[in-house]
């Protein structure tokens, strides 16, 4: 039983042997009679580990409230067990009754905040000589306690919880069995306009600089689609090793004799620290090809032995003849080019350690792509289950649960593209949990956990240290954090649909599957960077595209009918006799082309050939509305029909042929309404202008 301290108003709203989880869904052990439990009359710890459930990607530590140094003291660990109770269980008959409406704690992180800025006010109030329970403070106080964290250089956000927490002790006094100054320090004001924290609705967060994020995902994509074969096969076979091999050395001197006479059979030794090393035998791994456990390498380890040291002679002898390989989990290795120009395997030898280093490569590349190209949160990577990929409306999607701002944990599906279901297969095969696709593979506890930030930055520092052998490109060690690769996807899928990806897959294809999952607006944000880098990438594509035209004109093939076509062939034939004239070649053309004012914007249905700065005889401006700073043609108003600027492509036929007898079909259908009938029968003259202008009617 827990003393009544001399301060109390009155005894506590809750028992001391009353839970403090109520209302909220527990895990199977703590239903349990006589399960552990916190209650409100624990003075020391609250272990919420095994009685609600834990994000995966949340230590266990971060799961207990430990009521420690400042909160020690009597008064103060009562004071704290009270509002972190009446914040947890806002629903609670004796709550309701006492009037006090509190913001929610969500989560035992939650209570763990509140916990520490009640200790960290404890010791300011010690350090500036004040009461030592704050039943003597005056609301002055409280003042002068954020106009000192303010003075300290606590950020606006920091001050700005702080200050929040003393409005929720003001709330919460009437509810308090022990007193606390009387009445809100900051009557009418937010939290926020105390703190003088920003107001502005710019997100914080950054994106992943281009420079990082495209060397980046394509080494992630890189380790699941080329290397991961080659890895899981070098798993496999270890696997397969270690369940077969005997723990007794009994009968090796026979079975290394016969092992040796097989010429296909190659000693095992370490990756080469460097050219012309003299090749070092994996003795442990050489043990495990034979049979036995890789702990009795020391069969051949003691040259004072003469039966030891003659296993060691024919070995060595057969190292001295060449019969030696990095390989021998793997075999032979995927091919790559490296940074000198030379081609070979990617890898220099992946024995057991390098296996373990290779499979956390491995999961951490799973993850760069998921998070990266999902828009899915941390968290909610983290907590991805075996066989996650489902269909959801006829498109894969990723089944996971939502963490962030619900206590229900509700699940939800996340569309993707075919490489995070390749990524998610290969992290699923690597996995050592039971459940969970994201798991340490150096800790067999399911409780363990992993941390994105540390699974993103191990990567990076992984594929710089190997790009010698896997010849990927060096990825800057810039500032990278889960969350900045969501807000990174939303301004791609916003701002540049269209654009090529990394992985050389196009990024509208992914946007599709992006744009659906849900994103603030804020998240879709342009950024600078990115907008400068993608402008020159889209440039060099168009440049290419006009490069092939000048090609195929040249070749006499054609490119194009219409008005704004013969303009571009003119164009062309005018570079042509330029390069003919100067005795030049491919190059002499490149540079002419770059140079000549060719303006040609690729389209779906035709090619728009106006110049944006001045779009003379553009059909799609005539009597329009032109909105204010908008420079150049409407798109929503292109006529390819009737438009000087309009270039229709031989690739743009095939689609006026397939609407032109979707449209006779709708005219001859007896069914089809008067009305529609009549918009078929204008689209059918539009179309009919079109092929007609290329020749085709």
């Amino acid at each position: 039983m827990i003393e009544t301290l001399p301060q109390q108003r009155r005894p506590p709203l809750f028992r001391d042997d009353e839970p403090v989880v109520q209302g909220r869904s527990l895990l199977p052990g703590a239903r349990e009679p006589g399960a552990g439990v916190p209650r409100f009359g624990d003075t020391d710890l609250w272990n919420f580990n095994g009685v609600l459930k834990r994000p995966a990607n949340v230590n266990a530590s971060m799961w207990k409230i430990c009521f420690s140094l400042e909160l020690e003291d009597p008064y103060w660990n009562l004071l704290a067990r009270e509002l972190m109770m009446l914040s947890f269980n806002q629903r609670h008959p004796a709550v309701l009754r006492s009037g006090v409406v509190l913001a929610g704690a969500s989560s035992p992180s939650t209570l763990a905040q509140i916990a520490s800025r009640l200790r960290t006010t404890a010791r300011w109030a010690h350090t500036k000589g004040l009461p030592a329970h704050p039943d003597a403070w005056t609301v002055d106080d409280l003042r002068q306690r954020i106009t000192d964290l303010a003075a300290e250089g606590a950020s606006p956000d920091s001050v700005m919880n702080h200050v929040s927490g003393l409005k929720t002790l003001a709330a919460a006094a009437p509810a308090l069995s022990l007193p606390w100054p009387t009445g809100d320090p900051w009557p009418g004001q937010s939290a926020r306009q105390v703190a003088r924290a920003s107001s502005n609705q710019t997100l914080a967060t950054p994106t992943v600089p281009p420079t990082t994020w495209f060397p980046l995902i394509r080494a992630a994509w890189a380790y699941i689609h080329d290397f991961a074969p080659d890895i899981l096969r070098a798993d496999r076979r270890h696997r397969e090793l270690k369940e077969v091999a005997r723990p007794s050395s009994h009968g090796i001197d026979a079975r290394l004799e016969e092992w040796l006479a097989d010429p296909d059979n190659k000693v095992p030794v370490h990756a080469p620290a460097s050219d012309g090393d003299d090749p070092q035998v994996h003795w442990a791994l050489l043990t495990l090809l034979l049979g036995y456990e890789a702990e009795l390498y020391t069969a051949f380890s003691d040259i004072k032995s003469p039966k030891k040291l003659h296993r060691r002679t024919l070995v060595l002898d057969a190292v001295a003849e060449g019969r030696t390989t990095s390989h021998a989990l793997t075999g032979e290795l995927a091919q790559v080019v490296r940074p000198d120009g030379t081609t070979g395997p990617w890898h220099p030898g992946i024995g057991p350690q390098a296996l373990l280093e290779a499979k956390t490569a491995l999961r951490d590349a799973a993850f760069t792509l998921v998070v990266g190209l999902s828009m899915m949160r941390d968290s909610e990577v983290h907590e991805i289950l075996r066989d996650p990929v489902v269909e959801h409306y006829n498109t894969p999607a990723i089944a996971s649960t939502k963490i962030k701002g619900t206590t229900n944990r509700p699940g939800k599906h996340w569309w993707i593209a075919e490489p995070l279901v390749e990524a998610l297969a290969v992290a699923e095969a690597i996995s050592r949990h039971p459940e969970r696709v994201f798991s340490p593979l150096r800790v067999a506890r399911e409780d363990a956990t992993l941390g994105g930030v540390e699974m993103l930055a191990a990567f990076v520092t992984f594929v710089n240290a190997g790009r010698e052998w896997t010849g990927l490109d060096e990825i800057p060690t810039t500032y990278i954090r889960p969350h900045m690769f969501r807000r990174t996807m939303a301004m791609l899928t916003d701002q540049f649909p269209g654009s090529e990806i990394a992985t050389g897959i196009q990024l509208k294809h992914l946007a599709k599957r992006a744009l659906a999952n849900a994103s603030t607006r804020g998240y879709a944000a342009s950024d600078t960077e990115w907008a400068e880098y993608l402008g020159d990438a889209l440039d060099n594509v168009k440049f290419r595209r006009i490069k092939d035209l000048y090609e195929r004109h040249t070749a006499g093939e054609e490119i194009g009918f219409g008005p704004g076509a013969e303009r571009v062939k003119d164009a062309f034939d005018q570079i042509a006799a330029t390069v003919t004239a100067r005795n030049g070649d491919a190059r002499t053309a490149d540079t002419l082309l770059r140079t000549t004012r060719i303006h040609i914007r690729f389209g779906m249905l035709n090619n728009c050939t106006a110049d944006h700065t001045n779009p003379v005889g553009a059909a799609c401006l005539e009597n329009a509305i032109v909105p204010d700073g908008h420079i150049g043609p409407l798109d929503e108003r292109c006529r390819p029909d009737r438009c000087a600027n309009s270039m229709i492509g031989p690739e743009h036929l095939p689609i006026y042929d397939s609407h032109q007898r979707k449209q006779l079909q709708l005219i001859n259908t007896p069914s089809t309404p008067a009305c529609r009938r009549d918009l078929a029968e204008r689209e059918l003259d539009t179309i009919r202008n079109v092929l007609k202008m290329a020749g085709q009617q």
